[in-house]
């Protein structure tokens, strides 16, 4: 069997949706370790599936990796896919988890979505794999709770 390439290293176009693009995966050196490693995806865009407007947030990835830790390029291009892409802030945000945490079987995994109001409300999404593993340092998302966010 052929190893896969992996898209970091060469040019790769950002992907037409969520559903054609490519999440790799890489071997945890420190697999022996019980650690948290996170994601700050600071401008997540995705278009109302209703009004087809834009909508914006931000995304935090935190993971206790078992085997496997996501490559970062290859979540760039994937997270990038959203911006064409009709769904709402909910769909999106646990979709996003589900798939990470189906590629990676971590320990653990959250994700959470804060995104800019839109008709004056903002919402915020949050999921998790389950309950994280004991005595793993976990801080604080580190994005406000709504009050302009600035």
């Amino acid at each position: 069997m052929a190893k896969k390439k992996l898209q970091l290293g060469r040019s790769v176009a950002t992907p037409d949706s969520p559903g054609s693009a490519v999440l790799d995966r890489v071997p945890n050196p420190q697999a022996d370790t019980r650690y948290v490693a996170r994601f700050t995806f600071p401008e997540f865009t995705s278009i109302c599936p209703v009004t087809g407007q834009p909508d914006f947030g931000i995304l935090i990835i935190d993971y206790v990796p078992d085997r496997w830790l996501v490559e970062s390029k290859s979540l760039k291009l994937y997270l990038q896919s959203f911006r064409n892409h009709g769904a709402f802030h909910e769909d999106c945000t646990v979709a996003i988890g589900r798939r990470i945490a189906d590629l990676l079987a971590p320990h653990w995994l959250r994700i959470a979505g804060y995104f800019n109001p839109r008709g004056g409300m903002p919402i915020d999404v949050f999921w998790q794999t389950g309950t994280p593993p004991e005595g793993v340092w976990l801080t604080d998302p580190g994005v406000a709770l709504y009050r302009g966010r600035g």
